[in-house]
């Protein structure tokens, strides 16, 4: 009877065992399907399918770091929760101390909250941990150039580019800080390494071409800058405008209304195109004192002024036209109209006020006047 009941135990005891193995097994492997579920669904950028299925791994094992670190990522990419992504990039933080990536992902989690001397925090960590990582001393120089303290970013930056040279968006980013500081001409050598190295950074040409116009004497290569860009962004007529105002800002305005003109035949109907066009008449009709220029400026404004939607801006160019041609009447109306229209454009006052008081209604003149010089204080 006792070698019965010691046999019946022992198989109680393996089928128990038995079970136990098999229940691990199969959670083991659930665990698995569920983070192979939620990674495919990061990767094709599903975070609610990546959160819920991330959430069902760790109903299996609530110590997982790896689960806590991809559903953090899911929560940050998708914008739905960064106090959550937060939290649990902090909870696999304190799972594994020395992993790195949830360091990394706290820092980013923080800068995208504001909170950038946390996140300078969180980067130091890491660096701690790899002080060749280029990306992460990247992101603090980051974080410190949006904290406001881009100074102390030049020294992570330099020491980025001393790892990798190739690295565009650095050299890029440490112009902006040179430029900032008054090293100018550093600046331009660092805007230059960047688009050498990725033709494709617009940002750079962006900043490189502002750069060369405010210095006098680039606007060639402000020029190329800004063509570069239109070409890489064709289905943008802004791009071209930026183009075409370089060149009259270098008194080539001829080359500035062939610009346009090429690009009004792409972009047919384009009200930036034929503002453009309008202000840079109305700018030979200044210079030259040109009436052919008036008409030409009034030609390509008109059927723009004409739609519900015109802006101020296309309203105070065909006032000022209309001005400068003696449609004193034409002006009023056309000015009044611009000052009716978000966001008003400051000059429509001025031109209101000297269409009006040539049309003798001075109370509009007087209120004009006055809402401009609160626009333009000390002119």
């Amino acid at each position: 009877m006792n070698r019965l009941a010691v046999l019946i135990t022992t198989l109680v005891a393996l089928v128990i065992a038995t079970t136990v193995v098999w229940m691990e097994v199969r959670q083991e492997r659930e665990f698995r399907r569920l983070i192979a579920e939620g990674d495919a669904a990061l990767d094709a950028n599903r975070t609610s399918e990546a959160i819920e299925a991330f959430s069902g791994a760790l109903a299996f094992k609530p110590g997982s770091m790896l689960a806590h670190l991809q559903r953090a990522e899911a929560y940050r990419r998708g914008e739905r929760d960064l106090a959550a992504a937060l939290r649990d990039a902090g909870e696999a933080s304190s799972l594994d101390p020395t992993a790195p990536q949830p360091i990394e992902l706290l820092g980013d989690v923080s800068a995208a909250m504001g909170r950038y001397d946390q996140a300078v925090d969180h980067y130091d960590r890491y660096l701690q941990l790899d002080d060749r990582s280029t990306r992460v001393l990247y992101k603090v120089a980051l974080a410190y150039v949006r904290q406001g303290q881009a100074d102390r970013g030049i020294e992570p930056l330099r020491r980025a580019i001393g790892l990798d040279d190739r690295f565009a968006e650095a050299h890029y980013l440490l112009g902006l800080v040179l430029r900032d500081r008054g090293n100018n001409d550093q600046a331009l050598t660092e805007l230059r390494r960047a688009i050498a190295l990725d033709a494709a950074l617009i940002p750079a040409r962006e900043e490189l071409a502002d750069l060369s116009l405010s210095r006098g004497g680039r606007v060639r290569e402000a020029v190329d800058q800004l063509e570069a860009i239109a070409a890489l962004e064709p289905s943008r007529p802004e791009r071209v405008v930026d183009v075409a105002y370089a060149l009259a800002r270098n008194g080539q305005r001829e080359a500035a209304l062939l610009t346009l003109n090429r690009a009004a035949e792409r972009h047919p109907g384009s009200s930036v195109l034929l503002a453009a066009l309008g202000r840079i008449w109305l700018e030979i009709a200044a210079a030259e004192n040109d009436s052919s220029a008036i008409r030409k400026a009034i030609a390509a404004l008109q059927p723009q002024a004409r739609r519900p939607d015109a802006t101020s801006e296309v309203l105070t160019l065909l006032g000022e036209a209309q001005l400068r041609a003696g449609n004193v009447a034409d002006a009023e109306r056309t000015l009044q109209q611009a000052v009716t229209r978000q966001p008003v454009v400051a000059l429509a006052y001025r031109h209101l006020a000297e269409a009006a008081r040539r049309r003798g209604h001075s109370a509009v003149a007087r209120d004009a006047e006055a809402r401009y010089s609160r626009l333009v204080p000390g002119v």
